[in-house]
């Protein structure tokens, strides 16, 4: 995967992604995965890999929120959604955030260390523009430990990175590039028996 296929792949994912992702299953995970946290206006949010807003239905109005997308055509489904004032879109790479450092209270992303050409950039990115005690929320999807799944991934990884996404990224070497600024607090299977995880991490007081 690289940027410039991320952003066609993207585009032509805009028209039907909340068909796919926004449904059923992928729904339910995306409010287990919120349903414990807890936001207030006084918080600073950055959603890194916004795509066409999903998980803004499970923001409070009143909250301060930054969202950021490298496809134009996701962010602007997704602006078309959302036009509450306390939301400001940008376009953006996620593993070149524009932001200062200590910017944000909290830090979501979903689906998008799995998209990304560099997962660990991003991660560390993410983890410079939170402020120290803050949160990084991260749903995505990894590889699991089973055997049997483990060979069917190694099969059609290759075929599924055409489509814009990694199925057998790794969040242990992902996280390992952060460990010493990060502390694992969560990391639960919220669908497809651990494939589909939530995971909290919080930043090491500096």
């Amino acid at each position: 995967m690289n940027n410039r296929w991320n952003q066609f792949i993207y585009k032509c994912w805009a028209p039907f992604y909340d068909a796919f992702f926004n449904n059923g299953m992928f729904y339910q995970a995306r409010k287990k995965v919120f349903q414990d946290v807890h936001f207030s206006s006084e918080q600073r949010i950055l959603f890194v890999g916004v795509g066409t807003g999903a998980d803004l239905a499970f923001i409070p109005h009143e909250v301060n929120v930054t969202a950021i997308d490298y496809s134009s055509e996701m962010l602007q489904k997704a602006k078309d959604k959302y036009k509450n004032p306390s939301i400001t879109f940008h376009q953006m790479d996620a593993q070149q955030l524009t932001f200062d450092s200590f910017s944000f209270d909290v830090v979501v992303a979903s689906l998008i260390l799995s998209v990304v050409p560099d997962a660990e950039q991003a991660l560390k990115e993410m983890t410079r523009v939170v402020k120290p005690k803050g949160t990084i929320l991260i749903f995505d999807k990894f590889e699991t430990k089973k055997k049997s799944a483990a060979f069917a991934k190694k099969i059609f990884r290759p075929f599924v990175k055409l489509l814009g996404t990694d199925i057998g990224l790794s969040f242990e070497h992902v996280f390992e590039a952060s460990r010493d600024q990060l502390i694992l607090k969560e990391n639960s299977s919220v669908m497809l028996k651990g494939m589909y995880r939530k995971i909290i991490l919080q930043k090491v007081d500096e």
